[in-house]
């Protein structure tokens, strides 16, 4: 698997067109709307995109987007790109695949339905003419990152979950990652951020966690208020980042990367993270909270991505949905 920052051949989304993520009123959909479609527009500058938009949501999404984005017409349930879409990964020979994980909403969620967004990764692969990798390990784009070195980051709470795969050992994950990523090396943190297991949550994917920004660089979301109870989560991963190795057996430079000032919304402890962001060819679309915190974390990213403008994007509305920029997109490298 080609890390983030490999130049892409395009970037692939899906358009929110009902439940939870537009939300109950007209207010809180073009809310969404207007989230999903402000990061679309921004990545259309620097590189191709192509949304799936469901069929009764055509019209609506065409009001919003660039007209340079591409819209795919094809059924679905959600909105979240990482986790429905495919891992594209690349062959000796430069040649691309994509991996279709089985998707089942996150572990089984209670009101997560994913009859349509089970067959996305297919949809995609099929559209683009390159070939599919079946794997039999339930998992999502935002439950692995890899520095494109043969090293990957997951979460025991993700793999290992029950509602995902109960019968699955450490071992059985790691193999099966191999034959999948062409991985060496499996970094495991023992979980994510504390918000992520609310209702909305994902039970702890690593894409708000830790990231490599290069082969032997890792950013991660560092917590400093002991009130928050991500603090203790912060210095776990610090703790793991530091003790890890890459498949070369370096070790890693580890990167903190400031948690917003911003503690708590209307629901509770946030999981706002700079760290859930998404390099395109030439930019990194950086997640704003509205928070003294954004600048500091653009200035960390501009020294972490040289060369690559940083732009930030209001994602509290992700955010509030469960999810962050990073969740909403997925990477097409050139083969």
């Amino acid at each position: 698997m080609p890390a983030e920052w490999a130049e892409h051949e395009r970037t692939w989304m899906a358009w929110p067109s009902s439940g939870y993520t537009l939300g109950e009123t007209e207010e809180l959909a073009d809310e969404a709307r207007k989230c999903w479609s402000d990061v679309a527009n921004t990545i259309v500058r620097f590189e191709p995109v192509t949304i799936l938009v469901d069929p009764s949501a055509v019209d609506e999404a065409k009001k919003w987007l660039d007209p340079k984005v591409e819209v795919l017409v094809a059924e679905l349930d959600d909105a979240w790109m990482r986790d429905i879409g495919p891992t594209f990964v690349r062959d000796d020979k430069g040649n691309l695949a994509g991996v279709n994980w089985i998707f089942n909403g996150w572990g089984g969620q209670s009101w997560a339905s994913w009859e349509h967004d089970s067959q996305a990764a297919t949809t995609i692969l099929d559209s683009i003419g390159v070939p599919r990798i079946d794997s039999p390990l339930t998992n999502e784009g935002g439950g692995i990152h890899v520095n494109g070195s043969r090293t990957v980051m997951i979460t025991e709470t993700v793999q290992l979950d029950p509602g995902r795969n109960p019968d699955w050992t450490k071992a059985q994950v790691e193999e099966e990652l191999r034959r999948t990523l062409g991985i060496d090396d499996v970094i495991w943190m023992p979980r994510g951020l504390t918000r992520d297991y609310d209702e909305f949550g994902t039970r702890g994917h690593i894409d708000i966690v830790a990231c490599f920004a290069n082969e032997d660089t890792v950013l991660f979301h560092d917590q400093k208020n002991q009130d928050h109870p991500d603090y203790w989560i912060s210095q776990e991963v610090r703790r793991v980042l530091k003790g890890a190795r890459d498949a070369e057996g370096n070790k890693l430079n580890v990167i903190s990367v400031p948690a917003p000032e911003t503690l708590q919304d209307d629901e509770g402890w946030v999981d706002y993270s700079y760290i859930n962001h998404y390099v395109c060819n030439g930019a990194v679309i950086l997640c704003a909270f509205d928070d003294e915190g954004d600048k500091k974390a653009q200035k960390v990213l501009a020294k972490a991505y040289p060369g690559r403008e940083i732009v930030l994007v209001d994602a509290r509305p992700l955010f509030a949905r469960g999810g962050g920029i990073h969740c909403i997109t997925q990477q097409q490298p050139k083969a």
